[in-house]
């Protein structure tokens, strides 16, 4: 009686055994691709997105072991993100807040659908309530689909027209915020010298490196020197005592 086996190989997610007798092969499902596969969330800190706690708990309860999360002031080159499709392999599960929210334009959409074909890679997005599988949404309509697709490029622009602004904003408010401390401080400084202050104490809590920022400040705001051996106008004082003052620039 002779005896036969069987060889096994890998295709995709099935094992395939040939018979070395009768040459016929016999297909069975594997667990070997799911083994494999990891969950990855992706969220873009948009500033006038605000459903960044909710789709971070929605990420975490499906499962994901981990939540890239992009920031805003990256919107143009998107480097987490970049990352995170390059890091990806076969059979893992891409969980996004939006498309809108990850891509930025239609071509961008068309790549990243043509990589997860390759790479075998299941989309979910939450907020268009796409699931490649079909299994945690109910299947999209084409023309539901369609209609995704025709608002992603007005979408994205709105989300980049909202955070621009606000980034907009926020600069010319450190701004506004600097000029006022420099303010804040030469007032300090003039009151400080009109209240009886030795040079010495204005310069302490001043802030400058040097004492002749001090007399810049007195001179700038028409102080004129009444005390000590400093007295008199200053723009004199300096040229007799001092010709060549370094000041800061500060």
């Amino acid at each position: 009686m002779h005896k036969y086996h069987l060889s096994m190989i890998i295709i995709g997610n099935k094992s395939v055994s040939l018979h070395h007798k009768t040459g016929k092969t016999q297909v069975s499902p594997t667990n070997k691709l799911k083994t494999n596969m990891a969950k990855v969330g992706y969220i873009f800190l948009a500033e006038a997105y605000e459903s960044v706690e909710s789709d971070k708990a929605w990420m975490e309860k499906f499962g994901c072991v981990k939540i890239v999360e992009e920031n805003a002031e990256d919107e143009k080159l998107r480097p987490k993100w970049k990352a995170l499709l390059m890091s990806l392999e076969r059979g893992d599960e891409l969980v996004l807040s939006k498309f809108s929210n990850a891509l930025r334009g239609t071509r961008e959409l068309s790549y990243f659908l043509e990589l997860c074909r390759i790479k075998v890679i299941r989309i979910i997005s939450i907020h268009d309530k796409v699931d490649s599988k079909d299994e945690v949404f109910p299947a999209l309509k084409t023309s539901d689909f369609l209609d995704m697709i025709g608002s992603l490029p007005a979408e994205v622009a709105t989300l980049r027209k909202a955070s621009t602004h606000i980034m907009r904003l926020r600069t010319a408010k450190t701004k506004t915020k600097s000029t006022k401390s420099r303010q804040e401080r030469e007032a300090t400084i003039v009151n400080m010298y009109n209240g009886g202050h030795a040079i010495d104490d204005i310069w302490a809590v001043s802030g400058f490196k040097s004492r002749s920022s001090i007399f810049r400040i007195l001179r700038k705001y028409g102080i004129t020197l009444n005390r000590g051996p400093h007295s008199g106008p200053i723009k004199k004082w300096n040229e007799r005592k001092n010709p060549i003052i370094k000041e800061d620039k500060q």
